[in-house]
């Protein structure tokens, strides 16, 4: 489907008609330049490369100064690729009137990281015995993980400490509250994933 790269600038919230607080996104949608356009009979499929934000010419490598020079752009931070697109050229830009209040939208991006981090945090464990009347010092473990003589194996996907956060997640079906086109923002409802400052996709 067809959509735009953006950056998340923060959370606040509106009031509806109804007069209920709805907690929002603020995103900063492109504008984007289209870098590339596939088609079937070179690539194998057809789609539209976008380029966002900017990165100085000097940290930028010289093949990728060649593909932004076919474009007529300078250079971009960040390149995704959308289907769904046509009728755009190389050098086209893409902004946020793409989009309508009151339609839903998917939003992917990079959540945040928490590090490594035991049970009870990753996985809302309860915690093993009392705090109290002499017990160890246990009382955030995960207990046993499995069994002696049968199986003699962990199975797969049991839920363990480990690294939690910095992965790519998708929040489907958010509803755009409000376009504003000036300033190529959208605010929609609910929370992305991402800090501040970090870069989204947004799908129709």
């Amino acid at each position: 489907m067809p959509g735009i790269i953006g950056k998340k600038v923060g959370m606040t919230n509106i009031y509806s008609a109804e007069g209920k607080a709805l907690p929002c996104t603020i995103i900063e949608a492109g504008p984007c330049v289209v870098t590339q356009v596939k088609t079937t009979e070179k690539d194998g499929y057809e789609s539209v490369q976008l380029g966002f934000g900017v990165r100085k010419e000097k940290n930028t490598p010289k093949a990728l100064m060649g593909h932004f020079k076919k474009s007529n752009t300078t250079p971009k931070m960040k390149l995704v690729e959308f289907k769904g697109f046509e009728g755009l050229a190389l050098g086209d830009e893409v902004n946020v009137s793409l989009f309508e209040e009151g339609e839903f939208v998917d939003v992917n991006g990079t959540s945040k990281g928490k590090g490594f981090q035991g049970v009870v945090r990753r996985h809302n464990f309860g915690g093993v015995g009392q705090s109290t009347h002499g017990q160890h010092n246990r009382l955030r473990a995960p207990g046993s993980i499995g069994a002696c003589s049968y199986p003699a194996r962990v199975f797969k996907g049991m839920r363990m400490a480990g690294q939690m956060g910095n992965k790519t997640v998708n929040q489907a079906n958010l509803q755009i509250l409000k376009v504003i086109a000036d300033r190529n923002l959208l605010i929609v409802k609910g929370s992305v994933p991402g800090a501040k400052g970090s870069t989204i996709t947004i799908k129709k």
